[in-house]
């Protein structure tokens, strides 16, 4: 059986495919790493960056020096494509509701938050241009809630009542977990598959509302060797394994 981490990392790769010549800009270990892995298997077309200030061709590993670059993309041009709609950000998120309303901004009461997070960020561009993928590395219903304390980024009932532009965009791809992996069916949060080891009880015990299940929810798919051994070449030190309740470096 495939470690956790791995699985991981393999559905939010998912959430790329399909997507074509598009910027995959992934935030945070996991999210970059499902990005390359994504561009080294089974989407080729699309377009990554090192973090910093370029795209980059072919493979580069987590942590890695050595590029190849091939485009350049500094903080100002992020902005173009961001406009342009031919982006795929996966993000964070600290709070989560039904419909996809997303918060990384305050816990608590905006005058008088008890946790101050990283302010709303680019998550109000991301929600309203281009389509947006989530990774929670802890699903639990203090994430997973009925009611947000800020909306950094609009979830599908404030995109269908704003209407015009803003609904056209509106595309809120995919969730993964360190248990599941969602998507939005009819505007609300759906369980897409379940991680190897769990069941819906458990999800549904995780999650702070009533979340859309099919009859038959499928298992998470485990990682071929093909895709496994592109990770092991995008990260060789195993930092994936550090992001995912459970898990330790290898």
């Amino acid at each position: 059986m495939s470690a956790l981490a791995d699985v991981v990392v393999v559905a939010a790769a998912e959430a790329f495919r399909g997507d074509g010549e598009i910027f995959a800009s992934g935030m945070g270990t996991i999210p970059m790493l499902a990005a390359r892995l994504a561009k080294a298997t089974f989407e080729p077309d699309l377009v990554v960056s090192d973090g910093e200030a370029f795209f980059v061709a072919g493979e580069l590993p987590i942590g890695g020096a050595e590029k190849v670059v091939e485009g350049w993309i500094p903080f100002r041009s992020v902005f173009d494509t961001l406009w342009g709609g031919r982006r795929h950000v996966m993000m964070g998120a600290s709070q989560m509701d039904r419909h996809g309303n997303s918060n990384i901004a305050n816990i608590g009461p905006w005058e008088r938050p008890t946790v101050q997070l990283l302010g709303v960020r680019g998550g109000p561009g991301n929600t309203v241009n281009h389509a947006t993928s989530f990774w929670v590395p802890n699903h639990s219903p203090r994430v997973f809630t009925d009611h947000v304390d800020m909306v950094s980024g609009i979830g599908y009932d404030r995109a269908a009542a704003v209407g015009g532009f803003v609904a056209r965009n509106h595309d809120l791809r995919r969730v993964v977990t360190n248990l599941a992996a969602l998507d939005f069916v009819d505007g609300r949060l759906h369980l897409r598959s379940m991680h190897p080891g769990v069941d819906t009880a458990a999800v549904v015990a995780a999650t702070g509302f009533e979340l859309s299940i099919d009859a038959d929810v499928p298992v998470s798919r485990e990682p071929t060797d093909d895709e496994m051994a592109a990770l092991e070449r995008l990260d060789p030190g195993g930092l994936r394994h550090r992001e995912v309740p459970g898990e330790t470096a290898r």
